[in-house]
This record gives structure tokens, sequence and C-alpha cells, in this order.
């Protein structure tokens, strides 16, 4: 299984962007995806999930109100949205997969999902 991310660039503070992930495979409907990020000399760190079963999505407290996660299932692809971009949103960016369908309080951990991107640079200027 393959993951596909794409959409980092450049981007001004206060700006906004599109990350978008389109798996290789068709996603079962109990699968779960989330986008993680990780900064420069940093650990990994969780940015948002959604459950497909329930239709849940979850957010990072440093992401809510400027970030939507969301999927097309006709184009089996995930969408994270930000906007209000802050120089400590650079990061890569990787959207990760796992069939299952997790429960809330592991959402946020990047061990549960089986399959990562590759990453996608993001990089807000000051």
């Amino acid at each position: 299984v393959q993951l596909q991310a794409y959409g980092g660039g450049l981007v001004q503070t206060g700006g906004s962007l599109r990350l978008s992930c389109a798996p290789s495979i068709r996603t079962a409907r109990t699968s779960t995806m989330g986008w993680f990020r990780q900064a420069p000399g940093k650990e990994r760190e969780f940015v948002a999930a959604t459950r497909f079963y329930f239709g849940s999505t979850h957010y990072a407290d440093f992401v809510k109100g400027r970030g939507t996660i969301s999927r097309d299932n006709a184009k089996n692809t995930l969408y994270l949205d930000m906007n209000s971009l802050k120089p400590e949103d650079t990061a890569v960016y990787y959207c990760a997969l796992t069939e299952s369908n997790l429960i809330v309080s592991n959402v946020h951990n990047g061990g549960a999902y089986a399959y990562w991107g590759q990453g996608t640079q993001v990089t807000v200027s000051a």
C-alpha cells in the first residue's frame, strides 16, 4: 500500500494550503486516516485524523479552529485544509492509514497506523 501526499509548499504567515493524500488501494469503510507532522529536530506529532466508519474527526489542540480534515470517498483522497498558518507550522506533513477503526484514544498514536506516505514539506515564512 502506498500513500501519495502532496500539496505542500512555501506559504506566508497567515496563509492557507490544502494537503492531499491518495492511497494506492480503495480504503475500507472501517479505515482510519490521519495527518502527522515532523519539524526539524522535533518528534513526529499528531495533527488530525478521521475515522471512516463513524465519520468522526479528531484534532490536535494546536490545529483546532485552523484546520479541517476531510475525505472525498469518490476520489479516494484525504485532505487537510489549514489556514492562519504560522512559522511553527513548518514541518514535513505525513498522511497515514490503518484499515482498523481506531478507538478515539488511539487516533493520535502513530504506531497504530500501518501505512505511511512519503511526506510533503510545508514551509511558512515569517
